[in-house]
């Protein structure tokens, strides 16, 4: 007796927990989770380096992320188990209503109860002039050119067997249509195994099972890729990955490089890229709107060579691996840089390097290391209106030409210029801290009238870079302004200079005023170049002068005091300018527009050279660029049934919201020489399309209208009865 009540229980919990699985509230529930999952992977970027969650959150946001594998979302444990429950989930629930619905499929339950047609929603009763059978027949073929399925079913007496006290004699016409509702029901749960299923298969759970199993780790040094151990590499028999390979124009590759939370594993190709070359266009914003790749595949196995062009959303397939064109980068562009110093009594000198290599800087004493970041070619910029400026007013064609046409087009006013390459370095001191640089090799003309170039500086990724704007001289470089600054740090350079300065600007006629205005002179000077500061004081510049006079100037003199400092400080810088052109052995500067311009930029330039956080500056002087294409290789076994999956979603979508199942039930009870039609209806969706068709076909079958006890009765309609008794 305790047996047969404990084999009970055990069956209870484990039918408790199949029912639990396979309801549609769990996959409801699983669902959710995915959709929390991919919101997630697409606000936070996926696959960055671990120093990017660290600049841009803080340690403790990107160890939390670390850990919640939130990084890389689609390939965390978490997610693809996930996957793997909604899979068994959606199995299940298939497997359970699977046999039901053949079942239903396959019955036309003729057996159903005459006095339940009363039931329906949809029902009609008449009286007809022929037979029984007759009737039977007739609507059995109207119905079958009609589409549906029907079978007949003679009850009672009729048939020749006993009937029971209930029953009673007649026809049963059974039909059916729509049945592709139910096998949309399959189709659609059916789709939703085969593209999770996809995705697990394309996904990473073979690449971590083989390091579960077969003792692959992941790759954490640097170096070459011949230097990489056996157990950081995939076999070529891998049967699914996706990973990255860069080739560099005139080099080729054949190891794909899979990205790891903790490393990167290797996976060996059965063939090698070769990048002939590479083809970029570009928009008229600068950004590009189609690159290409030129390239030869080289079969490792037989030494056979195929060419082949790879673009965005056109791969190239070999040996069942997809080739896609991902992006590009630079391969490996060589650079000469220009080292300008930016501290006092420092030599100028040259450097070369090559994009992503980097280099100690032993000079001055210097524990700085040079890295070479990136080299840009185009770079273009909207020098145009900017938005919110008062615009000239424009016709209604002007304002839609302004907002149609191509993606790329912007309201404002556009004036689209190149302004030509940049270099990308960082300088990283002994502690590892570095700091982000990008300058323009060219002068820009910023809308001053005096070009101008553009020294970038960030402290992290996560900030905007701040410039400083050094002016270009009559030869179009740095060496005018560079000569002035060397002169302000020099402090005989800024005595004579202000001796020149005092000799001009004072009358003959009052010599008084001079010794007054040279200590004027010398001091302000001496401040701009920070050599005049007083004990705790630090920097120079603009905003040293502004200190003093906020120190030692009353607040009622102080608007005239500046514009006489700002007077005296530009003179002075004028003279030192002329001075440090005669050392050069240049000629003198002429008073004009332009070098008023000069001027005038120089001065703020060297206020904000005092405070630039590096002892150099390194001009692009010269580049010879090579291009390289990122190219994703994938073996994906799962493509075939994510398409597969796609289209029975679709055809199961579809069959479910457009394919009503219906089935009619006609009881034929004769009287005599006549019959007693009595007709229903039933559907699994109440529309207004049904009940047009429920009247049309009692029109055809019965010649009568549908019952419907809301509808009030019309004046002079005669109903025929037809209340009954439920079963």
């Amino acid at each position: 007796m305790s047996d047969q009540r404990r084999i009970p229980s055990a069956s209870r919990a484990l039918r408790t927990g199949v029912e639990l699985l396979s309801s549609m509230r769990f996959a409801i529930s699983l669902l959710a989770l995915i959709c929390i999952a991919s919101v997630i992977g697409t606000v936070l970027k996926q696959h960055e380096p671990v120093v990017n969650y660290v600049n841009q959150f803080g340690p403790f946001w990107a160890a939390l992320f670390a850990a919640l594998g939130l990084n890389a979302v689609y390939s965390a444990w978490w997610f693809l188990l996930i996957l793997a429950f909604l899979v068994l989930s959606t199995s299940l629930c298939i497997a359970r209503n699977t046999p039901k619905i053949f079942v239903d499929l396959r019955a036309y339950k003729e057996n159903i109860r005459a006095q339940s047609l009363q039931a329906f929603h949809h029902k009609a009763q008449a009286e007809l002039p022929e037979s029984a059978q007759a009737a039977a027949r007739r609507m059995s073929t109207l119905l079958a050119g009609a589409g549906w399925k029907v079978r007949l079913q003679q009850r009672g007496s009729a048939a020749g067997l006993d009937a029971s006290p209930d029953a009673s004699s007649g026809w049963m016409v059974a039909a059916k249509a729509g049945a592709a509702n139910k096998l949309g029901y399959l189709a659609a749960h059916s789709a939703i195994v085969l593209v999770c299923l996809g995705g697990l298969l394309d996904g990473e759970l073979i690449v971590r099972a083989q390091m579960l199993l077969g003792g692959k780790t992941p790759y954490q040094g640097g170096g070459l890729i011949a230097d990489v151990g056996p157990e950081h590499r995939l076999s070529l028999r891998n049967p699914s990955f996706r990973g990255n390979l860069l080739v560099a124009e005139g080099t080729q590759s054949g190891t794909a490089v899979l990205s790891q939370p903790d490393g990167v594993l290797l996976q060996e190709l059965p063939f090698a890229i070769e990048l002939k070359k590479f083809i970029v266009e570009h928009y008229s914003t600068g950004m590009p709107k189609l690159f290409a790749s030129e390239i030869v595949i080289h079969d490792k196995a037989t030494g056979a060579t195929l060419p082949a062009r790879v673009e965005v959303n056109h791969p190239v397939s070999y040996q069942g691996i997809e080739i896609y064109q991902a992006s590009f980068d630079d391969g490996g562009s060589q650079l000469t840089l220009r080292a300008l110093p930016m501290a006092a009594l420092a030599q100028s000198f040259e450097v070369q390097g090559v994009v992503g290599q980097a280099m100690p800087l032993a000079r001055q004493g210097s524990d700085l290391t040079l890295e070479f970041t990136a080299l840009r070619t185009i770079n273009v910029e909207n020098f145009g209106a900017a938005a919110g400026e008062d615009q000239p007013a424009s016709d209604l064609r002007a304002s839609l030409q302004a907002r149609l046409g191509a993606a790329n087009k912007a309201a404002g006013n556009k004036e689209l210029r190149n302004v030509g390459p940049s270099v990308g370095y960082k300088l990283r001191d002994a502690a590892g801290q570095a700091r982000e640089f990008h300058n323009y090799m060219l002068p820009v003309d910023t809308g001053d009238g005096v070009p101008v170039f553009l020294l970038g500086v960030r402290e992290a990724p996560s900030q905007p870079l701040r410039y400083l704007r050094i002016p270009a001289d009559e030869q179009g470089g740095m060496d005018g302004f560079m000569r002035l600054k060397a002169a302000l740090a020099d402090p005989n350079a800024r005595a004579q200079a202000v001796q020149r300065y005092v000799a001009q600007a004072t009358d003959a006629a009052r010599p008084e005023l001079a010794e007054p205005l040279q200590q004027s002179a010398a001091r302000v000077l001496a401040l701009f170049a920070g050599t005049g500061m007083a004990q705790g004081q630090s920097g120079g510049g603009l905003q040293l002068v502004s200190d003093f006079m906020q120190t030692h100037v009353p607040e009622a003199e102080r608007e005239k005091a500046s514009q006489v400092l700002v007077r005296i400080l530009s003179g002075s810088l004028f003279e030192l300018a002329q001075l440090s052109r005669q050392r050069a052995g240049l000629p003198p500067l002429v008073q004009d527009e332009a070098t008023r311009g000069f001027m005038t930029q120089a001065l703020f330039a060297l206020s904000d050279a005092q405070i630039y956080p590096a002892p150099m500056v390194f001009a692009l002087k010269d580049f010879t660029q090579v291009q390289a294409s990122v190219f994703q290789v994938a073996r994906a076994p799962g493509k075939s049934l994510v398409y597969l999956g796609c289209a029975l979603l679709i055809l199961g979508i579809f069959a479910m919201l457009y394919v009503r199942e219906r089935r009619i039930w006609v009881w034929l009870a004769p009287q005599g020489e006549r019959s007693l039609a009595t007709m229903a209806l039933s559907t699994n969706r109440r529309t207004i399309d049904g009940d047009q068709e429920f009247a049309r076909l009692a029109q055809q079958l019965l010649g009568a209208k549908p019952q419907n006890p809301q509808d009030p009765q019309e004046p002079g309609e005669s109903r025929q009865p037809h209340e009954g008794k439920h079963p």
